[in-house]
């Protein structure tokens, strides 16, 4: 197990802590990765485009002129493709790109893509960030200055640190996420990626919308609450 300096809310060094193999230290599969990045890629793509065809175009009932006679090529309607004003041949129609990837796939490819990260030390993890009361930026700033953080971030906090979420949210270079929307093409993007300790399960951590998740979350709050 790798083990790395675990951080106080303030960036100062709060002892140690060792990382899953399981999630930290897998061989990266790169082909897979490469996979379900292009997946997620496509499937943000609206794909609204749409053109129009010969039979949609306005206008072009009438023969141009006449079959034969004149020298020219015959023409039906002046709404063929090759005319200017016409209609596209074989041009794109409204779609859906999504791409059906199964779990186990995206799981893979978020452990391959954090145990590259790893193992190239750009993974920070913080104690926790209850600590904070209110949002502000400013903390934010101070603590990635703290950690010597520098480039794009990915933030990784659990559910009830959504004070942490929102005060990192109005940094441009910084992507600040729930454990559950954690993927990986948030992961690769980035170049340092900022856990807090509460989130060093995301590989055994349930998905959002199943039972055990929802579970999950309800003990939380009720250790909260208590």
């Amino acid at each position: 197990m790798a083990a790395l300096t675990l951080k106080t809310a303030a960036g100062k060094d709060g002892g140690t802590i060792e990382l899953d193999d399981e999630v930290f230290g897998v061989e990266p599969n790169v082909s897979l990765m490469h996979q379900v990045v292009t997946a997620q890629l496509a499937a943000r793509r609206a794909g609204t485009h749409s053109t129009k065809t010969r039979g949609e175009v306005r206008g072009g009932g009438a023969k141009p002129w006449r079959q034969k006679g004149l020298g020219r090529a015959r023409q039906g309607s002046i709404r063929s493709p090759q005319f200017i004003g016409g209609g596209v041949a074989h041009g794109p129609k409204p779609r859906d790109y999504s791409q059906r990837t199964p779990k186990k796939m995206k799981r893979l490819a978020l452990r391959s893509a954090l145990s590259a990260r790893a193992a190239d030390g750009q993974i920070k993890v913080v104690e926790s960030f209850d600590v904070w009361d209110v949002p502000k930026t400013k903390n934010a700033v101070a603590l990635l200055e703290a950690m010597g953080v520098t480039g794009k971030v990915l933030l990784l906090a659990e559910d009830h640190e959504r004070v942490a979420i929102t005060s990192f949210r109005n940094l441009d270079h910084v992507i600040a996420s729930n454990l559950g929307q954690a993927n990986t093409y948030d992961v690769l993007w980035a170049d340092t990626i900022v856990m807090s300790k509460g989130t060093l399960d995301l590989g055994q951590a349930a998905p959002r919308g199943t039972k055990e998740h929802a579970a999950a979350v309800k003990a939380d709050e009720a250790g909260d609450a208590a």
